[in-house]
């Protein structure tokens, strides 16, 4: 009776554990590069060398981090796992497939200003500011005309579902961010801000978009190209989806 009573209780402990679903979307992939600039560094002979560093790559590099750090209580799924080109919509599709309760898409940013510096978080919702809208234009560009308008109409249909899941999921997990990496790294916390990413809209669930520092800054790319910055953002994202997860509904309420 002991053993099968302690069989119950380790199952419940395990369906409790990995009932929440989340999906790591690393942004870009493939022909998709997403941001990308020259870095110069020196080799073991002292002789220096440059070389082309991608979003696409840093973003996987951060995605499998927050993996690690989240599988062991959560299903945590990729939306990729290697570099290789998926479209917004089959990132929707894998959203639905696994069952996300929430989706957490990575990018890192870049501006035409080489001094723009900092990570800030984006949820999905509506907002008037320009500098907001340059970011957008960068994240959204493959989509053109006819698919524009439908999902901009999709757009106003999640916001009115998501943004107050999505706007405390996005507060949760910036705060953890900025406590791992502001001083310690000396990074400029932009803050939380609202966006229109169609990536976000497409999932149909809770979702926020990180923007884990500028690669066009050829000060910050350095410190983005360092394992133990990396290696503290996930935490940071892992710690506030973990408080996100324990702030839930119980099991069957919806999020939303």
């Amino acid at each position: 009776m002991l053993k099968i009573t302690t069989l119950l209780f380790s199952l419940l402990l395990s369906e409790c554990s990995f009932s929440f679903v989340v999906l790591i979307d690393p942004g870009h992939g493939g022909t998709e590069h997403g941001a990308t600039t020259k870095v110069t560094r020196k080799n073991s002979k002292g002789k220096y060398y440059t070389r082309t560093v991608y979003e696409k790559d840093f973003a996987l590099i951060l995605a499998k981090k927050v993996k690690k750090h989240l599988q062991a209580k959560h299903s945590t799924y990729l939306t990729r796992s290697f570099d290789r080109t998926v479209t917004l919509e089959k990132r929707a599709e894998m959203a639905e497939t696994v069952k996300a309760d929430i989706f957490i898409s990575i990018h890192f940013n870049s501006s035409t200003e080489k001094k723009s510096h900092g990570f800030e978080t984006y949820y999905l919702d509506n907002h008037d500011d320009v500098a907001i809208k340059k970011v957008e234009m960068i994240e959204n560009e493959n989509l053109k005309g006819k698919d524009k308008v439908v999902n901009q109409i999709l757009i106003d249909l999640v916001i009115d579902k998501t943004v107050v899941s999505s706007k405390k999921l996005a507060k949760m997990v910036h705060k953890n961010i900025s406590k791992k990496i502001s001083k310690k790294f000396q990074m400029t916390d932009r803050g939380v801000k609202p966006g229109l990413f169609y990536v976000l809209a497409l999932s149909k669930r809770p979702g926020i978009l990180i923007e884990a520092g500028f690669i066009s800054n050829p000060n910050e790319v350095k410190k983005l190209s360092s394992p133990n910055y990396l290696d503290n953002y996930a935490k940071g994202i892992a710690i506030g989806i973990s408080k996100f997860i324990e702030s839930r509904p119980k099991r069957g309420l919806p999020l939303f």
